[in-house]
């Protein structure tokens, strides 16, 4: 595997000048980033089954060991309070369970047969959406959990970083960020595990792009939690509609502090007609203004 492999020109880092190794290692991160240019196209196609498959129903699904497996988690984490994605419409399969998130446990990796268990003790199916990381693409409870959910009708997406492998074998949908060798040879929490943040922020956010969740370039469906997203919120209300702030600060109140809802009242709907209006359009801010000019 190319992301285990020996790279010579950084044998002996240990005795470079500080400088010199943390430049070396930047380098290799902005590498990392560039792994990914020529996998746009893979992202966007599995973006757009993704939501097409998610647009009414259905679950994200996150699978991984170790680096990979928390980065997942962490991606999938943030979709709620970032554009409201449902908490009931989240699945985490972590291999050596939640407590490996914070405690390595790289033998569970190996578990294949609690992939599977885990898989259908979910009841994932054909409504559902799995995406599996894995550095190596060989990883067997990432790959065993793949293969039983594509088994089951899910829509699988595979994400490695190294090419024909039994993950990118098994997966419908493959984004491939070749990212080579290591600094520090097999420690993937580094380049490898660069480009696959990056590419779970990127497939992540584009599903909810297609989704609606995203409206004039901006959170509307965040959940508004603390003060500074209060502020936030009200200004986005002001700015999407036009009006004085201390409407849109009224408009938000009345509207359950649902972005959504307040820019729809404040274009006259009452809260209730709004609120109607954006879950008949699935939460498509949008499509609600279209459907009432």
């Amino acid at each position: 595997m190319n992301t285990e492999t020996l790279d010579p020109r950084y044998r002996g880092v240990e005795h470079w000048p500080t400088t010199c190794a943390v430049e070396a290692m930047l380098e290799g991160q902005m590498a990392a980033i560039a792994a990914l240019q020529t996998q746009t196209a893979a992202i966007a196609a599995a973006a757009d089954a993704a939501a097409t498959r998610l647009a009414t129903a259905g679950r994200l699904v996150f699978v991984g060991a170790g680096t990979s497996g928390r980065l997942a988690v962490q991606d999938g984490t943030e979709l709620h309070p970032t554009f409201g994605w449902p908490g009931e419409r989240l699945v985490f399969l972590m291999a050596g369970g939640a407590d490996a998130l914070t405690r390595a446990r790289e033998g569970a990796e190996d578990d294949a047969d609690a992939a599977r268990v885990e898989v259908a003790a979910a009841g994932i199916g054909a409504e559902d959406v799995m995406i599996g990381v894995a550095a190596s693409g060989r990883t067997p409870f990432t790959v065993a959990a793949i293969t039983a959910a594509r088994d089951a009708g899910a829509l699988t997406i595979g994400i490695a970083n190294n090419p024909a492998t039994p993950l990118t074998q098994a997966a419908e949908h493959v984004v491939v960020a070749a990212t080579g060798s290591e600094i520090i040879a097999g420690s993937t929490r580094m380049k490898a595990g660069t480009a696959q943040k990056a590419a779970l922020n990127l497939l992540s956010t584009t599903i909810m792009i297609r989704l609606g969740l995203v409206y004039d370039g901006r959170m509307v469906a965040m959940r508004v939690s603390n003060a500074k997203l209060l502020r936030r919120a009200r200004a986005m209300v002001a700015e999407l509609t036009g009006i004085e702030a201390s409407a849109a600060a009224d408009a938000l109140a009345r509207g359950g502090n649902d972005i959504r809802r307040a820019v729809l009242i404040a274009r006259g709907l009452v809260p209730d007609a709004a609120a109607a209006l954006l879950d008949a359009h699935h939460g498509r801010l949008d499509a609600a203004i279209a459907a009432i000019g």
